[in-house]
Order: C-alpha cells, then structure tokens, then sequence
C-alpha cells in the first residue's frame, strides 16, 4: 500500500529579484513500511522537498498524497529531524526529547523509562541531565534522533541524520536506525548525499538532478540485511549510483 505519494512538485525562491528553481516535476512514491533513501547532489532542493512534505513550506505547484488522502499542510502528520538538531538550549537532554509525547499528553513516566532506554542505545546513557552545550555536535544528532523517534509518528523525515558523526560512529548509528526500523515497523525517508549509506540502508533508492532537483532514476535494493560495502553486488550498485551522480555534479559545476 503507498503511504506517501508526491506528483509533480514544483517550487522556486526569489533571489535578487530573479526566481531560483529549486525543484521541477518531483514525482516519488513511498510504500508503507519502506526504507527509501534520496540520493542528490548538494544544493538540488532535497531539504526544500522534506519542508514542503511536513507542511511548513507550501508548494508553488504539485500534490502531496498521504495514505491516499490530498494534503495540503500538515506539520503533525511526520516525524521530521532536520540538518540542524534544533535543540532547546534551556531544557536537559531528557526534556528535550521528552517533547513530543509532553505535546500529546502521554503519560511521561512511562515515556522516561523509553525516552532513557533509546539514549542508552544510541551511547548517550549518562547524558539524560546534561545541557546541549555541553555536547558535541555527533551527540546532539543523536539526541535530535531520539527526539525524532518519540514523536511515535508512522512516517520519519530523516535529513541527513548522521552528517555530524565520525565514520565509526556513523556506521553504529545506520544499524540502530535499521533495528529501531525494523522493530517498530515505520515508514522511513532519508536523505543523503552519500552513496555507501543509501545502500547500507534503503530498500529503494530515488537519485535526483542538479538543481532544479527531478528525479533521475529509481533504483531497487533487493540486497538482504545486514550488507557490507564489500559485497560484490554492492560494489555494482555502488558504481552504476555513482556514475549517475558524477554526471549531475558536472552540471553543478558546469563541468562539460
């Protein structure tokens, strides 16, 4: 069953009085209990597609389709960590992500326990009454990801969740995330410009454009869990996404 489904998006900023197009024609589907991952290069509107499908920018033009229902705006409905962890710099650790279910009302006892058992796997056990500042950047993702996955919606916006981490971290996290996934049964989609990890990750891969970002292709993982980067087939999907990309950098660059 598709749960989300955008058709033709369409969106440009005003710069300098000229429009800058940012996104043209998007069209994806995302299936119920997917793990999708966009692949694009830098600059080619992919956090621009993530605002306007959590409501908190509308689009020039186009249609966002969620569980077959038109929506127009509707913040409430995704669980979105964006690039920035936007963390609250007066409140703790564990009131940070203690937010969503203090919005929803749900009982914050039995959220704590939860709340406390999610940093601890994601190595931040001993940090629940420390403030932001007093945390690196790789950590306060992490503590953004905890925040992200207690808003319990059915669909995460994921916008370079592990952009801050070391590889070694980084590697940890991508397969919590695939636990945390595969046990609570989401809809995920991630985006990255790192093709290793769309492939560590995604059952299906949409590769975008230059600006103004389109989709470019779509590509299905089949690759049973857990995958090495050193598997064969890997290495093969690893190289045909990276001759795709390579030729939409050269438009970034205006490489001819």
């Amino acid at each position: 069953m598709t749960k989300l489904e955008v058709k033709n998006l369409t969106h440009a900023f005003v710069q300098n009085n000229t429009q800058l197009q940012v996104l043209d024609k998007l069209n994806f589907s995302v299936d119920t209990g997917q793990f999708v991952v966009l692949l694009g290069p830098s600059g080619c509107g992919k956090s621009t597609l993530f605002n306007i499908i959590s409501g908190l920018l509308r689009p020039q033009a186009g249609e966002i389709y969620l569980n077959g229902k038109y929506i127009q705006s509707s913040p409430g409905a995704f669980g979105y960590m964006q690039q920035k962890d936007l963390l609250l710099q007066w409140r703790t650790v564990l009131k940070n992500v203690m937010i969503g279910p203090e919005i929803q009302k749900e009982s914050l006892d039995k959220t704590r326990k939860e709340a406390l058992k999610l940093l601890a796997q994601l190595g931040l056990q001993g940090f629940a009454n420390s403030y932001p500042m007093q945390l690196s950047g790789g950590m306060r993702q992490r503590v953004a990801l905890v925040r992200t996955l207690l808003f319990r919606k059915e669909i995460l916006l994921l916008d370079e969740p592990f952009g801050a981490l070391d590889a070694m971290t980084r590697t940890v996290m991508q397969s919590i995330l695939l636990d945390i996934w595969d046990k609570g049964g989401q809809t995920v989609l991630l985006i990255t410009h790192d093709i290793e990890e769309a492939l560590l990750l995604a059952d299906k891969i949409y590769v975008l454009t230059a600006r103004p970002g389109s989709i470019k292709a779509e590509v299905k993982v089949s690759l049973s869990r857990p995958r090495s980067i050193t598997d064969r087939d890997l290495i093969n999907l690893k190289s045909e996404l990276f001759d795709m990309l390579q030729v939409e950098m050269q438009q970034v660059f205006n490489i001819n």
